[in-house]
């Protein structure tokens, strides 16, 4: 198969145009990886984006991976998140969880309108977030998701993405909301602003993700009433931002594999 001596072994697709990367592809079954490919994971002294089965089949192993096994593991699941985030103390909205109908019963007794309220597990990009402005649409979330995240309303029209990589700091940008709409994610309308960001900003995300144990996320931040909040954390952030900002995200990746960064 013309193997490249020292490259290295990447399972996802993320890495694909990087060349110093073999990504080997996600097998269901790691009996389908040809002999030479179950040696090279085997003897990899790093696997990069192992998706989250293997990464808990290596985590166990001790086989050093790319991202963290705890990247996966809070990847697209606010409710870990924001119990993590209360457990060790990281700033982030008021928020808390209701477990079936008669749970349901207290939501506005905690909250008063209007309010967030967010499918809890699996959605992205934006979507599956509300802004509750009364009963009948409170009704209407209800209807599609039987565990209710919910969460105070921060009147804000920007917030700002900070990507975290390995264990610094590699890009930020403001996120502004269009016109009309509260979410400020890019797959919904919002823009991307390269103004600077502050620096108690890129402090916070860092250390939220570190404190996390997360290496590869986009860390979402916002200031409100002089209080600087993490919102949540996007482990399948896009490219959008770096591409605005004139970054080439594959020779970034190229170098700090080379480098040993990551």
């Amino acid at each position: 198969m013309g193997w490249v001596k020292h490259t290295a072994i990447a399972l996802e697709s993320r890495l694909r145009d990087c060349r110093n990367v073999l990504t080997l592809g996600v097998k269901a079954n790691f009996s389908e990886y040809s002999r030479e490919e179950q040696t090279l994971i085997r003897e990899s002294p790093r696997i990069y984006y192992p998706t989250p089965f293997y990464a808990e089949l290596f985590d166990v192993m001790g086989k050093p991976m790319f991202p963290s096994c705890q990247t996966y593991r809070f990847a697209q699941d606010k409710i870990r998140q924001t119990a993590l985030f209360s457990i060790i103390g990281i700033p982030h909205p008021r928020t808390r969880v209701y477990y079936g109908k008669r749970q349901h019963r207290r939501i506005t007794a905690d909250f008063m309108f209007p309010f967030i309220a967010k499918i809890p597990r699996g959605s992205a990009r934006g979507r599956g977030v509300f802004l509750i402005h009364n009963q009948m649409n409170l009704d209407q979330y209800l209807a599609q998701s039987r565990v209710a995240y919910i969460q105070e309303y921060l009147p804000i029209q920007k917030d700002i993405r900070v990507v975290v990589i390995g264990n610094r700091v590699v890009h930020a940008y403001w996120r502004i909301a269009p016109a009309g709409d509260f979410r400020t994610n890019v797959a919904v309308g919002g823009r991307v602003s390269l103004d600077a960001v502050p620096e108690a900003a890129l402090e916070l995300g860092l250390h939220a993700a570190r404190m996390c144990q997360w290496n590869d996320v986009g860390m979402d931040i916002c200031c409100c009433h002089d209080t600087w909040y993490v919102l949540e954390a996007n482990m399948k952030y896009g490219k959008e931002g770096f591409r605005q900002a004139g970054l080439n995200y594959t020779a970034m990746m190229e170098d700090m594999i080379g480098n040993g960064d990551i």
